[in-house]
């Protein structure tokens, strides 16, 4: 048996991975959710903060719906590549019930979990070299799917000094002859900002004044707390409407992370173009699922609503308990289910002779010394951070960030 060679330079096979898919990072949550869970799997007692995932089980009544449309042939065969029917139609009445947006079922394309619905959503809008703007912190799969569409991300950074979010100041110097869309992101992951209804206005009123487009992602929209005016931005900006394109699910309101459903609401033409690359890429989402999501969105909101209390709780504990630990700070998010403290004060530091110089190396540290799991801000765009998911159960909450106030004390 002779030995494997090398393929010559310029051999077809020397270049083993594309360009394109060889510039993907993977995603730093689901890896640190990964690592957390192998450690797990060894005997280790990890807590892990990674995941964004609710804690809770998803509702029995949408579970009930998924087993009687396992029983229903129907429901083991194909159907339209864009949705249900009926999927659409529920889409419609919940889009108006819970933000006042009107739209019809040819406005709506149904995708396989929310991470779909934002490729194809950017892989219809942008030709090779169009910008985006992406106020960062950002969640980590944006600029990933807008390189892999073929689009430029450009980020704008907000610190926690202006709470996380950016300005139309800072929007109009990241303003390029070659910007094409906002993306704009409220509730955020992974800060938890919630841009408030004056602040929606005032930024809708710039992307129309320099005839840009907006995809705002609503994944987080039952998750805000306090009594601070918001809005979806269509809404609020109705001139944008046409211009608009907005990415939603059942995965954070129902607990459904698992059932992969998403969609997204625009304009007819772009629904129809992002449409067709579905068709080509995954046709339709798997029929049990999406009959599990007609009836979440069919029934009220008393299931998000108990799970919000829960979060509500967890939210002010954290914040707390974070804000205990010297060198760490944690404003108040106003949405989601994540902290995102400022840990500058603890980098430049040595602890148990170990040099921590970066964000990156002190969730390091926290991980292999207190067993806690944390994601680092290089993750999301802006080092110096880390973000906790507080969607994990009351005793594991305290109990993780216990073990980091030991660890620091």
């Amino acid at each position: 048996m002779t030995e494997a060679t090398s393929a010559p330079v310029s051999s077809p096979r020397a270049k083993r991975v594309s360009t394109r898919v060889g510039a993907i990072a993977e995603s730093a949550t689901l890896k640190v959710d990964a690592k957390a869970k192998a450690l797990k799997a060894e005997g280790r007692p990890v807590i892990g903060f990674g995941a964004g995932e609710p804690d809770f089980p998803t509702p029995p009544y949408i579970v009930e719906a998924a087993v009687e449309a396992c029983r229903d042939p129907k429901n083991h065969r194909y159907t339209p590549a864009g949705g249900l029917p009926e999927l659409k139609n529920a889409i419609v009445a919940k889009t108006k019930r819970d933000s006042g947006y009107e739209i019809d079922a040819s406005q709506v394309l149904v995708t396989n979990g929310g991470k779909q619905a934002i490729y194809e959503a950017f892989a219809a809008m942008l030709d090779p070299e169009d910008e985006v703007i992406v106020p960062a912190p950002y969640w980590t799969t944006y600029p990933e799917a807008i390189q892999l569409a073929g689009g430029v991300p450009v980020e704008v950074l907000a610190d926690e000094t202006q709470d996380y979010k950016v300005t139309v100041e800072q929007l109009q110097a990241a303003l390029t002859p070659k910007t094409k869309v906002l993306l704009f992101v409220s509730p955020s992951n992974p800060t938890g900002a919630v841009y408030t209804a004056d602040e929606i206005r005032a930024i809708g009123a710039w992307v129309q004044e320099n005839n840009l487009w907006v995809m705002t992602d609503e994944i987080y929209e039952h998750l805000v707390y306090g009594d601070i005016e918001t809005g979806s931005m269509p809404v609020l900006c109705p001139d944008l409407a046409d211009y608009t394109v907005v990415v939603n699910g059942v995965a954070k309101t129902y607990a459904m992370t698992g059932w992969r459903v998403g969609w997204v609401i625009g304009p007819k033409d772009i629904i129809k173009a992002a449409s067709n690359l579905q068709s080509h890429a995954t046709s339709n989402v798997a029929n049990v699922s999406q009959r599990a999501a007609i009836a979440a969105l069919e029934n009220d909101l008393s299931a998000v609503d108990e799970m919000k209390v829960a979060f509500d709780r967890r939210r002010k504990l954290i914040v707390s308990m974070l804000n205990e630990i010297e060198g760490f700070y944690c404003p108040t998010p106003l949405g989601a289910f994540y902290a995102y403290p400022s840990v500058k004060g603890m980098l430049g530091k040595t602890y148990d002779g170990k040099l921590i110089e970066t964000s990156a190396e002190l969730a390091e540290y926290i991980l292999e010394k207190a067993e806690v799991a944390v994601v680092p801000g290089e993750a999301f765009g802006s080092p110096g951070y880390l973000r906790l998911s507080y969607a994990l159960g009351d005793a594991d909450l305290v109990e993780g960030i216990t073990r980091v106030q030991n660890l620091f004390a």
